[in-house]
């Protein structure tokens, strides 16, 4: 089976993002450009990939970590160049070469596979991804010639009248066979105004030597929205949104309001699941079928469960039981994972604990580095004191406990079967099974009490 490689571009600033960090981070939907750009060639089965970084090029290391190769470029003197770093990698490398752009998230595995496929069925040296403008502006005019085969590329400010007719443009989105392209990188020059080393010189090269260069059209021109500002990049993530949403109402998932609900490109939804406005649903999440999601609650790393509803709420990488009740106002935080029909009412927060099936952690309660058993009441204030300024420490409350409001159980310790704990308690010991805990003081009354504010009128008197 023939290999592909890729070399995906992002080694540039990108200035007009005014932005600390490259372009290529820049995010859409909670994940950077870039990312989308090594997924599709991932998926088109390339390896190696290697990445050109250069502005903020330890940036864009950190984020994508050990799953690509890095090829660095110092100095950007235009993408001719920026391959021609890539060349030691690539060297006895047999195979396909996708030259991709680490700023144009938009474009498709399939639109990936149909540019080799296209270069291998031709038998040509390499295939350019073509678009079609009715306005092609300043991309560089496809030239062909009598059979259809690329010849040139001129760029829109070197063209004639009647090249500027033309509108088919480059994307700039190659493939190339490997030993061709090498072979002519090393006889492009910066000979031009910019003194850079342009890749569509290879082309030019390969025209010359007799090569044959084929061009695929695009059926979808949005697919090389390469963002350059703030403004084209809301434009893109638009696009990107109403894709992925479109989508998931195609497959049985109810969205009330596409315009307001923001779902990450690796996020899964089952049937019948509706997702009211305000929701973001983000990194690897799944969302079982007929849940109930939102409206404005964030979902981010979570698996949810069939059935489950959760409005007004925050979830980070949790793991939520089918037939659950979360919200509103609740904070789920990772670490948690809870089982059938559990309850999180309002204003809960919840870390690293573990929930059976049944149990209700109604309102107003901290629950951290707890693990609580099956139809478990937590009351009202209570609170779980895990960390005592230095090491957390875990709660046990066992089946069919029932904790009272304003507790305080301080960690390490056990609730047993069955226990009650009375409200208002700070609990420090174990509590038996079937036990009742009371642990406060002692309910005096004092009667014919005068407040501060009568014993002080007594004495201006």
């Amino acid at each position: 089976m023939a290999r592909c490689a890729s070399i995906i571009l992002a080694a540039g600033q990108g200035t007009r993002m005014k932005s600390k960090k490259p372009k290529v981070l820049q995010e859409l939907l909670g994940k950077p450009m870039v990312e989308y750009v090594v997924e599709a060639a991932e998926a088109a089965g390339s390896d190696p990939i290697l990445v050109v970084v250069g502005f903020g090029g330890d940036q864009v290391v950190e984020t994508l970590g050990d799953r690509v190769e890095y090829v660095w470029q110092r100095e950007q003197l235009g993408t001719g160049h920026a391959v021609m770093m890539a060349k030691e990698y690539l060297a006895g490398f047999d195979g396909d070469v996708l030259i991709l752009y680490g700023d144009t998230p938009l474009l498709s595995v399939e639109t990936l596979t149909a540019l080799i496929e296209a270069r291998r069925e031709n038998g040509a040296a390499a295939a350019v991804l073509v678009a079609r403008l009715d306005e092609p502006g300043g991309y560089g005019r496809i030239i062909r010639d009598t059979l259809g085969n690329v010849c040139g590329i001129v760029e829109a400010k070197d063209a004639t009248p009647d090249q500027k007719l033309i509108c088919e443009v480059n994307t700039g989105i190659y493939v190339f066979e490997a030993e061709p392209l090498l072979k002519a990188l090393d006889r492009i020059t910066p000979v031009n105004a910019q003194g850079e080393y342009y890749l569509t010189d290879v082309i030019k090269i390969l025209v010359e030597d007799g090569l044959k260069v084929t061009g695929v059209v695009t059926d979808g021109t949005e697919e090389i929205m390469g963002p350059n500002d703030r403004v084209q990049l809301a434009q893109t993530e638009a696009y990107l949104r109403q894709q992925i949403n479109r989508k998931w109402m195609l497959e049985g998932v109810t969205i009330i309001d596409p315009e307001s609900t923001y779902i990450g490109s690796q996020v899964t939804i089952g049937r019948d699941t509706t997702i009211y406005p305000g929701t973001f649903l983000n990194g690897k999440t799944v969302i079982g079928e007929d849940c109930v999601i939102g409206p404005y609650t964030r979902i981010v790393d979570s698996t949810i469960g069939n059935g489950t509803e959760i409005q007004f709420s925050q979830i980070m990488g949790a793991t939520i039981g089918s037939d659950n009740h979360i919200g509103p106002y609740a904070y789920i935080r990772p670490g948690t994972v809870s089982e059938a029909s559990v309850k999180f009412g309002d204003f809960v927060e919840v870390k690293n604990c573990r929930i059976a099936t049944g149990s209700k952690v109604p309102h107003l309660t901290y629950l951290g580095d707890a693990e609580v058993g099956a139809n478990v009441n937590i009351g009202a204030g209570t609170i779980t004191c895990n960390y005592d300024g230095v090491n957390k420490h875990r709660t046990i409350i066992k089946d069919n406990a029932f904790i009272g409001s304003n507790a305080n159980l301080v960690a390490p310790v056990t609730v047993g079967a069955g226990a009650t704990v009375a409200a208002g308690s700070t609990i420090t010991k174990e509590v038996p099974d079937g036990a009742l805990a009371v642990a406060r003081s002692r309910q005096e009354v004092k009667t014919n009490w005068c407040s501060p504010k009568e014993r002080l009128k007594k004495t201006d008197n």
